[in-house]
């Protein structure tokens, strides 16, 4: 074990090089051509190594990859997976997106969840240097996760849960917080609401009008009564409306964003946006509710307990930290499905940094070289 991590401090360099160049291939999710780019680079770098490399198409996500190394052994597979689309717009960060500053690496992706992927691929490169091949190693490049699968009607995530069906561990690659580890985390259920009211001159407003934005309020205000911190809670990150200052409105668009920690309060949200179409606040409007995607939740169960304790057990025996799973965190992962397929599964080993979802996205430099040897050590001990 202390060689492997030798070959990993050896390769780390090579590797923070390999990080901001995947970083500079930009990759928000509707850019399919960005995203393929990114999945091209990471392939060739793969092929360069001798690994195994195949390209799931898809139409209107970026194309799925699937890397492993020791195809041929026996020993059940351990899969590694990470996404490679990121969220804002090409030219956010400036260009070059990837700039390096003293102890941190800024740009898009560096910890969400690009940065993961890097990682794991050091991981897999010193894993090699060492010769091991007691077991094969996947790598899956999932590319429209940030908009939970919805551009693929869930293909890439099932195909993912497909070819890992077989392992014996799945580290997703999300980014880490430092001294944690995630085995629970919330699902997320984004609603459209279009509100419809009476169109009427302003001063006509309490005898012939219904406001659509009024009665938006009124469903705002209803939605808020969710927030409760360790259950469900919603968001309304998006409401537009109206034409004109002395027209009352007749049309309003809310875009909501529940998130909920199992089936049964799935079923309560669902309970609740009926009840908000079927029970208008203010006579002569309506609402009509759409879900917009689906992402289910990775609830605690056994096996996941299990796999983090070997995993702890591990660090324990080669000195490093062990990672506290307690707690649920609120942002989705495709860790959820995995969970959800069945597959013994732990998620946020990849690298830490802050800024997720924001233009200030950062990464420490020297998270790299700590979750590379993470990922490397719970393989090689498994």
């Amino acid at each position: 074990m202390q060689q492997l991590f030798h070959e990993i401090e050896a390769l780390n360099e090579e590797y923070i090089k390999v990080w901001a160049e995947v970083c500079n291939i930009e990759s928000p999710t509707d850019y399919k051509e960005g995203v393929d780019a990114c999945g091209r680079y990471i392939a060739d770098l793969a092929k360069k190594k001798g690994w195994q490399v195949e390209v799931e198409p898809m139409e209107a996500s970026g194309d799925v990859v699937c890397i492993t190394m020791n195809p041929d052994a026996k020993g059940n597979p351990i899969s590694l997976s990470g996404h490679i689309d990121t969220v804002h717009p090409v030219g956010t960060f400036g260009t070059p997106a990837v700039r390096i500053e003293g102890e941190k690496i800024h740009g898009p992706g560096v910890v969400d969840c690009k940065g993961g992927v890097v990682a794991g691929l050091l991981a897999m490169d010193a894993l090699q240097q060492v010769g091991f091949t007691a077991r094969p190693i996947r790598m899956l490049l999932q590319t429209d996760e940030e908009v939970s699968s919805r551009f693929s009607h869930k293909a890439t995530v099932r195909y993912i849960c497909e070819k890992a069906k077989d392992s014996a561990a799945f580290l997703n690659l999300e980014g880490n917080s430092k001294g944690k580890i995630c085995i629970a985390r919330k699902g997320i259920a984004p609603y459209k609401l279009t509100v419809s009211g009476q169109e009427a001159h302003a001063s006509k407003c309490f005898e012939s009008g219904a406001n659509a934005i009024a009665e938006a309020a009124h469903i705002i205000l209803r939605l808020e009564q969710l927030k409760d911190g360790e259950g469900i809670t919603c968001n309304c990150g998006v409401i537009q409306g109206g034409t004109v200052t002395n027209t009352v409105p007749k049309h309003c668009e809310l875009r909501v964003d529940f998130r909920y920690v199992n089936k049964e309060q799935l079923a309560e949200i669902q309970r609740l946006v009926a009840e908000i179409e079927q029970t208008p606040q203010i006579p002569g409007c309506s609402c009509k509710a759409e879900p917009i995607s689906l992402r289910l939740p990775m609830e605690r169960v056994e096996r996941n307990e299990k796999l983090l304790e070997k995993i702890n057990n591990i660090f324990a025996a080669n000195g490093l930290p062990v990672l506290d799973g307690s707690g649920t965190r609120t942002g989705g992962s495709d860790a959820a499905d995995v969970t959800d397929f069945g597959i013994p599964c732990v998620d946020s080993i990849g690298t830490q940094g802050e800024g997720i979802h924001s233009p200030h996205e950062f990464a420490w430099l020297s998270s790299l070289e700590e979750s590379a040897k993470r990922i490397a050590a719970v393989i090689y001990g498994f």
